[in-house]
C-alpha cells in the first residue's frame, strides 16, 4: 500500500498538490477560493452546489476580521477558537482531505498550519420526505426515506430516542466511496449476525456501488440464480425500519438509495406491511390471513385451473361451471404464458408512460386485452378472468422482489403441469417448498425461522 501523503505547513505546497489531483481548472464546480486570514494566505476548496452559501459567507466574514495578533499557533486551536461553526475537524493526510472535498465538505489550508481544517457546512439536493408510492399505509405516519443518508438516519433517530441505538458509518467502493450506515440496537441485536454483516461489509472489494443498494446486496450475499426468493427485506418507511431495529434486527442504509435493507428476514417478514401494526389485533390478524391466502392463490390458481382442464373427470359436478365452454383455439398453457408476459409488458409501459396519459392508456389496454382479445379467439374468457385476478392480487403484498419470485414459481408450475400433468404439478409443488425451506438468510438460518435475541 503506497504511503499516504501528509499535509504540510506550506499552503503553496498543499494547494499545488490539490490542484494536481483535482481538476480545479477543468471542472467548473470544484472551486478554490484564496483569502487572507490574520495576514496569512489561506485557501478554501469546496464543491459548488454542496455548500450552504449563507453559512460560508458568515464564516468567511468572521475569518477575515481576525487580526495577526489573534492567530493561534496550530490548526487545532484555530478550529476551536476562530471558526464559528458546529461541525469542524482537523485532517492531517490528503486522502481524507480529498474524500471530504468530493463529499461536499469545505476544506481550508492556512499558511503555517500543518493540517487541513474541514468545515462540514454541506447540503445535498434532496426531495421532501413524502410517503412512498409503493409502501403506503391507511393509518400512521406519512413520511418516507429519501436519497440522503443523513435525513434517513434522522428519521429513525426521531423515533428511537435510546442511547443504545448505534449508527456506524463505513465506506464501500474504491471510486464511489459510498457511505453505508449500519444501524442496530446495541442491547438487542444478534451479536453473531452483526459480526457477520460487519465482516462482510469490511471485506468488500469493489470499484463502485453502481446500483447503490442492489450492488451492496450482491456483494454481501452471492445469491444462487436458481432460487429467486429474496435474501433481504427492503422498506421505504422509517417507521417499519424503526420497528425492526427494536426487534433486534440490523438495518443497512446506503447513500443515494431511498430504502433500507433489513436483516435477517424470513418469508413471514416478506408478506408483512405497515398496516398490520396500525390496526387493532383482530383486524391486523385478518389482514395477515387474507394477504397470505391471496399470495398462495396467486401461485396456485392458474396451475390448478390448468390441471383440472387437463383432467375434466376430476371436476365435481358442483364445480362443472368452471370448465371452459368456448372453443379453445390456442392451447390453455400458451394462453396463460402469453398473458403472463403481456401483464409485465403493461406494467413496464405504465412505468414509462407520462402520468397524465397513464390512466387513459391503461383503460384502453384493458379494453383491448379484455374484450377484443376474447372476441378474436386468441383467449378464453375464463383464462382472462383468472389472469386478471393474479395480476391484481400481486399488488396485495408490498415486496416487489417476492412478487417476482412467486411469479417464477407459478410459471415453473404451469410448464411442469402442462408437460407432465399431475406428476408435473406435484413436482412443481415440491420445488416451491424446497426453494423456500432451503433458502438461507445472511445469518445462515432457515428462511422459515428467523430467531432473534
Amino acid at each position: 500500500m503506497p504511503d499516504i501523503k501528509k499535509v504540510t505547513a506550506s499552503r503553496e505546497e498543499n494547494t499545488s498538490y490539490m490542484n494536481q489531483v483535482l481538476p480545479v481548472k477543468e471542472s467548473f464546480d470544484i472551486i478554490q477560493r484564496d483569502i487572507y486570514i490574520g495576514g496569512l494566505a489561506s485557501s478554501f476548496y469546496f464543491i459548488d452546489g454542496f455548500m450552504k452559501d449563507e453559512t460560508m459567507l458568515k464564516i468567511m466574514d468572521s475569518l477575515m476580521k481576525i487580526t495577526k495578533e489573534d492567530m493561534p499557533k496550530d490548526a487545532t486551536e484555530f478550529s476551536r477558537a476562530m471558526i464559528p461553526y458546529v461541525e469542524v475537524d482537523v485532517i492531517s493526510d490528503f486522502d481524507e482531505v480529498l474524500k471530504n472535498v468530493l463529499s461536499g465538505v469545505t476544506c481550508l489550508f492556512v499558511e503555517g498550519y500543518e493540517a487541513c481544517i474541514a468545515i462540514d457546512c454541506r447540503t445535498y439536493p434532496a426531495r421532501s420526505v413524502d410517503e412512498p408510492d409503493k409502501d403506503k399505509s391507511l393509518r400512521g405516519s406519512r413520511d418516507g426515506f429519501v436519497e440522503t443518508i443523513v435525513f434517513n438516519t434522522a428519521l429513525m433517530r426521531r423515533r428511537i430516542r435510546d442511547p443504545h441505538l448505534i449508527m456506524e458509518m463505513v465506506e464501500v467502493g474504491e471510486s464511489s466511496r459510498t457511505d453505508v450506515a449500519l444501524c442496530y440496537m446495541e442491547d438487542r441485536v444478534d451479536k453473531e449476525l452483526l459480526d457477520t454483516v460487519t465482516k462482510r461489509i469490511g471485506s468488500i472489494r469493489t470499484d463502485a456501488l453502481r446500483m447503490n443498494q442492489q450492488s451492496l446486496a450482491e456483494c454481501l450475499f452471492k445469491r444462487k440464480w436458481f432460487n429467486p426468493f429474496p435474501k433481504f427485506k427492503f422498506t421505504e418507511r422509517p417507521d417499519t425500519a424503526a420497528a425492526c431495529l427494536l426487534e433486534g434486527k440490523v438495518v443497512i442504509l446506503v447513500d443515494n438509495s431511498p430504502s433500507a435493507m433489513i436483516l435477517p428476514t424470513s418469508i413471514f417478514d416478506m408478506i408483512e406491511e405497515a398496516n398490520d401494526y396500525y390496526f387493532p389485533t383482530i383486524t391486523n390478524v385478518y389482514l395477515k390471513i387474507a394477504r397470505t391466502l391471496i399470495t398462495v392463490m396467486t401461485v396456485f390458481l392458474t396451475p390448478v385451473f390448468l390441471l383440472f382442464m387437463q383432467n375434466l373427470n376430476w371436476l365435481p359436478k358442483s364445480f362443472a361451471f368452471v370448465a371452459v365452454q368456448d372453443t379453445v383455439n390456442v392451447p390453455l398453457i400458451f394462453q396463460l404464458l402469453i398473458l403472463e408476459i403481456a401483464i409485465d409488458g403493461l406494467r413496464l409501459a405504465a412505468l414509462n408512460t407520462p402520468s397524465m396519459l397513464s390512466t387513459p392508456l391503461s383503460v384502453i389496454a384493458g379494453l383491448v386485452m379484455g374484450e377484443f382479445s376474447v372476441q378474436s379467439g386468441w383467449f378464453n374468457s375464463e383464462v382472462m378472468l383468472y389472469m386478471a385476478f393474479v395480476a391484481v392480487a400481486n399488488y396485495t403484498q408490498p415486496n416487489f422482489e417476492l412478487g417476482y419470485a412467486l411469479k417464477f414459481m407459478r410459471l415453473e408450475l404451469l410448464i411442469l403441469t402442462a408437460v407432465f400433468d399431475w406428476w408435473g404439478f406435484a413436482a412443481g409443488c415440491l420445488i416451491i417448498a424446497a426453494s423456500i425451506c432451503f433458502n438461507k438468510t445472511l445469518s445462515g438460518r432457515s428462511y422459515l425461522n428467523v430467531k432473534l435475541n
